[in-house]
């Protein structure tokens, strides 16, 4: 493949308007135009009438709300609810889904894994993304190239699996896996999963989209019933209308402010109200987007007029008539009149101000109003070092235009930025319509760095140009989703401060963190007072959305079993995978603790991005970054860890040596821990270094099933002093944890400790293991247990 040259060519191509033929040997998928995209209409009769079905077997007489009805109408068996008193927080659902999308860096495992079932393709409609790993610097014509050249093994991976299977491949260039699924894919009703933690965009145009790991994935891609604890539903009632400064995304960090990280764990987000109707589609995405960050199952919203625009917008008018015709004959895709919500959160949208929210997490909320005064009581850097916009967030066209309005203001008054601006376009669509409509030119006369269609910084793979070294205490404004330590650039004194893609813009003309545009003037060259007035810009392009370079675009596919995947056994990059052992015919004895964490433990502490996501392939090497995050609750020290005799190295060095003496550990956290990415990695890693327990205060639901898919036993304890009870290195026996497996989930576990000072005690554990998930955790893995039963079938 001539991957890096025929991409560079045919981006530089579609900048400039210009026609490339289209490259025959080194691309199968995508050789046909964007007609050829698969119908996307979910199966709107057979959905009413598996929910028919659903309501006389529950004979509920009280009404049901929208994220039930689409729940329940994708039941592989409706019957499975019959009889029971209580289904949301208590029963399992067996779900089957319409569609999975996989971003590259995740979709690399799952593919591993979805190999080994030996099938010739996938069961439902499935897309790959090229996104993660393309490197944010010196802009897109720079910068994709090069990262298409840097991982050509792993594309050439993904594009030739893709093709076997008969997967949707989005090339690198193509855009986020986020944006792309909303123009192309989402629709009202749908349920679908996503290998990223933020497929709950999906939710702004009506549908259940929801994160989860690659194991989970590959029960979709292989026709398995797919479990989920039915969650509890959480209304989000909204009043009013967004007006000046006050954006979709104030909505979603004001409400991340009231429910923190761990608030919305167990639940469904469900907006309604009056002020839904006011809200455009992309805005409605920007919300689900981060409902990820207080840890929510998925977010969505009823139909509306906007998504019926924007559905024509993106060429799915019949999509939007199909919808339009089952909501009106069956109000299928709105709540009923009757349906109760389990706890609801009531919002003014005329009353709402700007937020900003961080650093290092993104529920510490502050108004706009007060961030003045919390800069200088926290002592956070009041010089502002750099300003991006765009990500899977906040990268509509309603988004880039209203900052381009804001330039503009700034330009016409004379004034330029006064630090780095970064635009990050979320698809080629995206990308094509700005430069048709000379937005993107207005960014960059304006001196902005228009980077590739990618996630590139919000992700990790920001490679600064500017002055601030790793150590350097300092504050970026971003229109992203996500803002742990080290994150964006790897220096874990960034500082990332969470808001709309206005506020950032208007910053970055103002370089302090302190500045307000609702109430504050800047200074033009004349020396004359400026004032920015509140954006304003079309939420659809007037002229339609470019298609842009449609050679990163697939057509229709179909598999081709006999196309080979040919993966290096001397590769850095990719590795196939060996099975876990199966859980031991007994009780857990002599589990030594590795680890005592302190505070926040998040899927970036436990599996890091960044320079690690070419290692996503290959379980041996990524396992290199395990826990490096992490802070020693006894120490303070991060990615310190001590062996029995006093000597100290890194916890994988610890890790590695304890697993070739036999000795198999267990890590102790705090609260909430595994919050954020959906990245099974995080579960990998430690299975595979010989990891068995994680004991913690509370788990994020992504990072508990994927532990339990690979194997290893998530534990919450009864009591949460206890946790000041265990240290590094004491030992740990189980009890009651093989009979409570052996018995489908059923029975109470007890942890007996050993410290290595002082008396042994037992303290008593709570787990969530349902049926399926204790089969997982005694075959040694979600994997090993598919692998058993389709042996099982074909004998």
């Amino acid at each position: 493949m001539q991957y890096s040259r025929l991409s560079h060519l045919a981006r530089a191509a579609g900048r400039k308007g210009l026609s490339l033929p289209r490259p025959t040997s080194r691309r199968t998928l995508a050789t046909e135009s964007s007609k050829a995209i698969l119908d996307v209409t979910p199966p709107y009769t057979k959905l009413v009438k598996n929910l028919a079905e659903v309501r006389r077997v529950i004979g509920s007489s009280s009404g049901l709300t929208l994220a039930e009805k689409i729940l329940y109408s994708h039941l592989d068996n409706p019957a499975e609810l019959s009889g029971l008193t209580s289904i949301r927080g208590d029963a399992y659902l067996k779900l089957k889904v319409d569609r999975v999308a996989m971003q590259d860096a995740s979709a690399q495992m799952a593919l591993l894994q979805f190999m080994t079932c030996g099938l010739e393709s996938t069961a439902v409609p499935a897309s790959i993304h090229c996104d993660h790993m393309i490197v944010g610097e010196k802009g897109a014509d720079t910068d994709l190239p090069k990262s298409i050249a840097g991982n050509k093994e792993v594309f050439d991976f993904l594009e030739s699996a893709a093709k076997k299977y008969g997967i949707q491949f989005w090339a690198p260039g193509s855009g986020i896996i986020h944006q792309i699924v909303l123009e192309n894919y989402a629709a009202p009703g749908l349920m679908m999963l996503g290998t990223d933690s933020h497929t709950p965009n999906a939710g702004g145009l009506g549908a259940i989209a929801i994160g989860v790991g690659g194991a989970d994935a590959v029960d979709a891609l292989v026709d398995a019933p797919w479990e989920l604890k039915a969650p509890k539903i959480l209304g989000v009632r909204l009043e009013g209308q967004l007006n000046g400064w006050a954006t979709p995304k104030d909505v979603i960090l004001h409400l991340a402010g009231k429910l923190t990280v761990r608030g919305g764990t167990g639940y469904i987000i469900e907006y309604h109200g009056p002020g839904v109707q006011s809200l455009s589609a992309t805005g409605m995405g920007t919300i689900c987007n981060m409902g990820a960050e207080v840890g929510a199952t998925t977010s969505l919203f009823p139909y509306t007029k906007s998504m019926t625009d924007y559905l024509a917008a993106t060429r799915r008018g019949p999509v939007a008539m199909a919808a339009s015709q089952i909501n009106k004959d069956h109000g299928f895709l709105q709540a009923d009149e009757d349906a109760k919500y389990d706890e609801v959160i009531t919002i003014n949208l005329s009353e709402l101000e700007p937020h900003i929210n961080g650093p290092f997490t993104p529920d510490l909320s502050t108004p706009l109003s007060k961030f003045k005064d919390a800069i200088k009581e926290n002592n956070w850097p009041e010089k502002l070092s750099a300003g991006l916009i765009g990500s899977c967030t906040n990268s509509s066209y309603e988004d880039m235009s209203r900052a381009e309005n804001l330039v503009k203001q700034a330009e016409a008054a004379g004034l330029k930025p006064k630090v780095g601006f970064f635009i990050t376009p979320g698809s080629e669509q995206i990308r094509a319509t700005l430069e048709r409509d000379q937005t993107l030119n207005v960014f960059e006369q304006a001196g902005g760095t228009v980077l590739a269609n990618a996630c590139g910084p919000c992700i990790g793979q920001w490679k600064r140009t500017d002055d601030v070294k790793k150590g350097d205490s300092n504050a970026i404004f971003t229109s992203y989703n996500r803002n742990f330590r080290s994150r964006n650039d790897g220096n874990p004194d960034t500082m990332n401060f969470l808001t709309s893609p206005e506020l950032v813009t208007s910053m970055i003309y103002a370089g302090s963190t302190t500045f307000n545009p609702m109430t504050d003037s800047l200074t033009t060259p004349s020396g004359a007072p400026f004032k920015f007035t509140p954006p304003t810009a079309p939420t659809l392009p007037a002229a339609g959305f470019e298609r842009g370079n449609l050679s990163w675009t697939p057509g229709r596919v179909v598999p081709h079993p006999s196309t080979p995947i040919a993966v290096d056994p001397t590769s850095s990059r990719l590795a196939l995978l060996e099975p876990f052992p199966p859980f031991p015919a007994h009780n857990l004895t002599s589990v030594r603790v590795l680890y005592k964490v302190s505070g926040k433990c998040t899927t970036d502490h436990i599996s890091a991005a960044g320079a690690w996501l070419k290692y996503k392939g290959h379980l041996e090497n990524i396992s290199n970054n395990t826990l490096i995050g992490a802070v020693n609750a006894e120490t303070g020290e991060t990615n310190v860890a001590y062996d029995l005799d006093g000597s100290s190295m890194g916890i994988p060095e610890l890790a590695r040596k304890w697993q070739k003496e036999g000795t198999t550990w267990l890590v102790v956290a705090e609260t909430n821990y595994g919050e954020g990415s959906a990245r099974e990695h995080a579960a990998l890693q430690p299975r595979y270094l010989g990891g068995r327990v994680v004991l913690a205060k509370s788990f994020a639901r992504i990072h508990e099933t994927n532990l339990k898919k690979q194997g290893i036993v998530p534990l919450t304890f009864a009591e949460e002093t206890d946790y000041d009870r265990i240290k590094a290195c004491d030992e740990v026996d189980t009890v009651g944890l093989y009979e409570m497996l052996m018995n489908g989930g059923k029975g109470e576990v007890q942890l007996k400790v050993r410290p290595r000072q002082g008396e042994e005690f037992t303290i008593p554990v709570k787990h969530t293991f349902s049926k399926d998930q204790a089969e997982y955790v005694l075959a040694g893995s979600a994997l090993n247990l598919l692998g058993k039963k389709a042996k099982g079938a074909s004998a």
